[in-house]
């Protein structure tokens, strides 16, 4: 299906969609860099703290500035459309103007990019919980922009707000078959700026990784 929001499955098929096998392979290219393999991401797994999570006192999302202009006054959210995206085109302003971006959260794709948000794989908010409310502000603003990391990723816009601040434990992908490579990716960032996971987060994330 593509960008119109009329012709949209609605989310509680997809899980049925899923089981039934119908969910899309995601594009070569449509996902973010140094995503780690399953065996590497239950050794990092077994690396990360595991505490409690902290208070949301103080928390703001501005305290994670984004979306910030990378060295080509392109910013970060365009960034990741360019790079997520298939045959993408854009304007002088950096705003795409034609393509496709492939959601593996959910299997649907859209030639909109009003259709798409930016996932921040592991939520500013979680982040916040988990450690990142002692970093600096620059290590924030690093977090929310992390191109080079697993970190961010160009998913539907309704699939992205039904996430919210929710962890592996409460949520995941609607497509089961993209639950290894998410708990991959969600394990692979935590891991990288050395945040902490609940017991119920790890349990999830073990049982996402046993099913790779």
């Amino acid at each position: 299906m593509t960008g119109h929001r009329t012709l949209r499955a609605t989310l509680t098929a997809l899980p049925l969609a899923a089981a039934l096998g119908l969910g899309l392979a995601a594009p070569a290219g449509a996902e973010p860099p140094g995503i780690p393999d399953p065996a590497t991401a239950k050794t990092q797994l077994d690396e990360l703290k595991v505490a409690p999570e902290g208070s949301m006192d103080g928390y703001s999302r501005e305290k994670f500035p984004h979306w910030i202009d990378g060295p080509d006054n392109c910013n970060t959210r365009e960034a990741v459309l360019k790079r997520d995206g298939k045959d993408v085109q854009v304007g002088s302003d950096c705003y795409p103007t034609s393509g496709s971006w492939y959601s593996p959260y959910d299997g649907d794709t859209w030639t909109q990019p009003s259709d798409v948000d930016i996932d921040h794989v592991v939520p500013l908010a979680a982040a916040w919980r988990s450690g990142a409310a002692d970093w600096t502000q620059e290590k924030r603003q690093q977090f929310a922009n992390d191109l080079e990391g697993p970190q961010l990723i160009a998913v539907t816009d309704n699939v992205n707000q039904t996430k919210g601040d929710q962890t592996p434990d409460q949520w995941m992908p609607p497509l089961a078959d993209y639950h290894c490579e998410y708990a991959s990716m969600w394990i692979g960032s935590k891991h990288k700026y050395e945040l902490t996971i609940t017991d119920a987060e790890k349990s999830a994330l073990q049982k996402a990784l046993d099913g790779c």
